[in-house]
């Protein structure tokens, strides 16, 4: 009913007020903060939120940067954790889990930074401090690790993001900066990690250097689908927003030519057309403080089509995500507003049209400053978490959707086709881009993404692929040291166990030759003896010819021998 209620908004002009008001739209997604969320829930100046299974017990957990005013520092804050039963109800364990550590945190994210299998955070701070590093022990309680594993240094951040910049299998660090605030200008910095999650500053060799003011937001995607990871920033100064691109070893370039915008709080990567190519959507960023809407060619170029969001008022938004609602297929639209009125959410046509939706989610007038959306009572469908801050009274909310589950498998957009080598000791670097009907940060919550492959159509194996940030994953394939034709593909498995089979691809390993194996077939053997018989004698270029001096005899015997395998 609902599927057909969305598309009928679309398809029968005469009809669309009725559709909207139908109860198929009614409270698909209901505040339930005060069942769901501990009591009593603090009222903190929270300005972002992150969402992650950080125990490994099958559940989302989430975890809360706080602290600060708007433009001075405020008072630093204790950060929030709260960890999930399974059904989706809260226990705040911060103080057990992460320590009695308070921050004016603006920014928070998780990703496993010494490829242990477990996520750890990373919490940006305001106001010249440094950003602060915990490292899980696998089991959701976390150290501080910020003296040891980062570069000592004082900055004003908005946001920090984990992404594997220079395909070399692990996380790296794009953090963003002003002097002595965020409304500052600074220099972005980029912080590489060598591969046991320590950390070491390498901005001036793979970051344009200038300062850039008033910094907001960063996320990491591919735009060009080339497998490496671009950036983009947003920022409130007028067209101080910047697109870098990756040269494909994690040295960054400014794009030109994207669409200008003005006073965005954040940016969100989408394919809201589903054609492959991650969209933009900016918060706040078009004219007026509208929504910008950036479409992507597919090669990284991106056309201003902020007409196709309908209405798209002038209002105070500071944050959003694209998430499946009806289960059609297609991402809607979900924006975090401050103020009355409570959150929107736009539903797409399937070509990236969008049409606000009334009714449908609990209205209540806060302050949303940052918004998620995930499966936190694991029924199938996305929920919506939001952070609160600035003003009003403080309660960061949960609102469960009672929507159709998500039967969509992920997209596997492409994956990387290996060429032909000669290498026998690899190993051979595989990497895919994938999408699902919702995002993050971190792209989609997910189950396992698995490469599996086969040697000479023999025995079927797997290797895990790990997430390299935005929507690239990569997985690493062992050398083969008698060669071979190696086929492999991609599965994905998202939250609700959709899963999805990539198209084979296939690259052969000619392996090193064998002075002496005139058949190709990997050893030396009576075979080849009998072929070097038949061509003694003068024999100027024969293959026979192992000593290049143009005669097969006593030499060219002795050699082959000598390889006898």
């Amino acid at each position: 009913m609902m599927k057909s209620c969305i598309r009928g908004r679309f398809l029968l002009i005469g009809g669309a007020a009725a559709c909207f008001a139908a109860p198929a739209f009614a409270q698909q997604f209901v505040e339930q903060t005060a069942a769901r969320f501990p009591s009593p829930n603090p009222s903190e100046w929270s300005n972002q939120a992150t969402i992650g299974d950080i125990d490994g017990d099958g559940d989302l957990d989430i975890i809360f940067a706080n602290g600060g005013n708007f433009s001075s520092p405020g008072t630093p804050l204790r950060q929030r954790l709260y960890v999930n039963d399974g059904a989706g109800v809260f226990t705040e364990e911060s103080a057990a889990r992460l320590g009695a550590v308070t921050l004016l945190a603006r920014g928070v994210e998780m990703g496993d930074i010494d490829n242990d299998g477990d996520l750890d955070l990373i919490f940006a701070q305001d106001f010249s401090r440094q950003p602060q590093l915990f490292v899980n022990d696998g089991t959701g309680f976390f150290a501080n690790q910020t003296a040891v594993r980062l570069p000592a240094m004082l900055l004003s951040s908005s946001r920090a993001q984990f992404g594997d910049i220079d395909n070399d299998g692990d996380l790296d660090i794009y953090i963003t900066s002003g002097t002595t605030s965020r409304f500052t200008c600074g220099q972005y910095r980029v912080w590489v990690n060598d591969g046991t999650g320590i950390y070491v500053d390498e901005t001036d060799i793979r970051h344009p250097i200038g300062n850039v003011c008033n910094n907001m937001d960063c996320i990491f995607g591919d735009i060009d689908n080339d497998y490496d990871l671009d950036v983009r920033t947003a920022s409130t100064g007028t067209n101080n927003s910047r697109m870098y691109r990756n040269n494909g070893h994690g040295i960054f370039g400014l794009v030109a030519g994207v669409p200008a915008d003005s006073t965005c709080y954040s940016y969100d990567f989408g394919d809201i057309n589903g054609d492959g190519a991650i969209d933009l959507l900016g918060v706040n960023a078009g004219g007026g403080s509208t929504e910008l809407l950036l479409e992507n060619s597919g090669f990284g170029s991106f056309t201003n089509v902020s007409s196709q969001i309908s209405p798209n008022p002038n209002q105070d938004d500071n944050d959003s995500k694209f998430l499946d609602i009806d289960d059609d297929g297609d991402l809607d639209m979900l924006i975090g507003r401050l103020g009355s009125g409570g959150e929107k959410i736009y539903a797409n046509d399937g070509s990236g049209n969008f049409t606000q939706l009334s009714g449908i989610i609990t209205i209540i007038s806060d302050s949303t400053l940052d918004i998620m959306v995930a499966d936190l009572d694991n029924d199938g469908d996305y929920d919506i978490v939001s952070a609160q801050g600035e003003s009003g009274n403080f309660q960061n909310r949960v609102y469960i959707n009672n929507g159709p589950a998500d039967t969509h498998a992920p997209r596997i957009i492409q994956t990387e086709q290996l060429a032909d080598t000669e290498d026998t000791v690899g190993p051979y670097v595989v990497r895919a881009n994938i999408l699902d009907d919702m995002t993050s940060d971190r792209n989609f919550f997910d189950k396992g993404i698995t490469l599996h492959y086969t040697v000479d159509a023999g025995r079927e194996m797997t290797v895990p692929m790990r997430h390299s940030g935005g929507q690239v994953y990569r997985g690493v394939l062992p050398g083969l040291a008698d060669g071979g034709t190696v086929e492999y593909w991609v599965s994905a498995v998202d939250w609700n166990d959709n899963e999805a089979i990539g198209d084979p691809q296939s690259f052969t390993v000619s392996g090193a030759s064998i002075l002496g194996d005139l058949d190709g077939d990997g050893d030396v053997d009576p075979a080849d003896l009998a072929a070097l018989l038949a061509a003694w004698g003068t024999c100027p270029g024969c293959p026979e010819d192992l000593d290049g001096d143009g005669t097969v005899g006593p030499s060219d015997l002795a050699i082959l021998l000598a390889n006898w395998s």
